[in-house]
């Protein structure tokens, strides 16, 4: 028993050191997944980011920016968001930022995670640094949901185009350890509680879907070449295995249509009530009078 309580008492100074080397911006805070930066380039974590209307690149020190709900309308349920950006760049602002708000509106906390982008930097970088950011970042939103009045139960994940991909490789792989120098955030399960894939990258499609999956919900445009297929495989893969799966699929819409603002398809427009519905039927979210 003490040694449990000195477990979760320096469990607990960790996470005040690291939030105390948060960054406000605006409405958001912006929280870095490890204190002295990413394992064994912490030589790199003070190396600024480069932002230009809708891209961020330079990613070196990963992190996740807070957008919480406010307490009058706080559900409970936090969102991981993954913006997509083909690991060449982040669409920060209308794959991360707007969709954080539009979670904000229905009571949801959301995390936008700002992982490394190893195509842009392939000297540096590949994939398995960037499945360290998203297994990281998932045990990190674990440990702050208490600080955020979030209940650890019901925590998801979000991505869009490569972010979707980044997203399934913590929802298809949970198990997996996927850290270096582990601490005691590393310790949490990294499973999400539920999947929310928007058009996303056929590196998503795993060999399986293991029979304790999360459950998922999965959005493209049929027209979209690069990222219709994808879905219609993660569709039969859920079926076979028996793990609940809900996907609109539409006749048009092409490939990166955000959350549908800048769209002239109305079925487009209002694709994000339909995952609001898919949240209030799965009791992620409760039904307001």
């Amino acid at each position: 028993m003490q040694l449990n309580k000195i477990y979760w008492a320096l469990h607990i100074l960790l996470l005040l050191l690291m939030i105390d080397d948060r960054v406000l911006a605006q409405d958001s805070i912006v929280i870095h997944l490890w204190k002295n930066g990413a394992p064994g380039f912490e030589n790199k974590k003070d190396e600024p980011e480069q932002a230009k209307d809708w891209w961020v690149r330079n990613i070196h020190n990963p992190s996740v920016t807070v957008y919480p709900a406010s307490k009058e309308n706080n559900s409970g349920t936090a969102v991981l968001i993954c913006p997509g950006g083909g690991f060449q760049n982040l669409v920060f602002n209308s794959e991360g930022v707007e969709v954080a708000k539009y979670f904000n509106s229905i009571g949801i906390t959301a995390f936008i995670l700002k992982y490394r982008l190893f195509r842009r930097d392939s000297a540096l970088y590949n994939p398995s640094h960037v499945k360290q950011d998203v297994f990281r970042a998932m045990r990190l939103v674990k440990c702050l949901a208490a600080q955020y009045e979030v209940d650890s139960n019901k925590i998801g994940i979000m991505g869009f185009s490569a972010g979707g991909e980044v997203a399934g490789w913590l929802s298809y792989h949970f198990s997996d350890k996927n850290y270096i120098n582990p601490d005691m955030v590393d310790q949490l399960n990294a499973k999400p509680a539920f999947q929310i894939l928007i058009y996303p990258g056929p590196l998503v499609v795993p060999d399986s879907v293991a029979a304790n999956a999360s459950p998922t919900f999965l959005l493209a445009a049929n027209d979209d070449v690069c990222c219709s297929e994808p879905v219609v495989k993660l569709l039969q893969m859920h079926r076979q295995s028996k793990v609940p799966v809900e996907v609109h699929i539409y006749a048009q819409g092409n490939h990166a249509f955000n959350m549908g603002k800048r769209s002239t398809l109305l079925s487009i427009k209002a694709w994000p009530a339909r995952m609001k519905e898919w949240l209030i039927d799965n009791r992620w979210l409760a039904v307001k009078n």
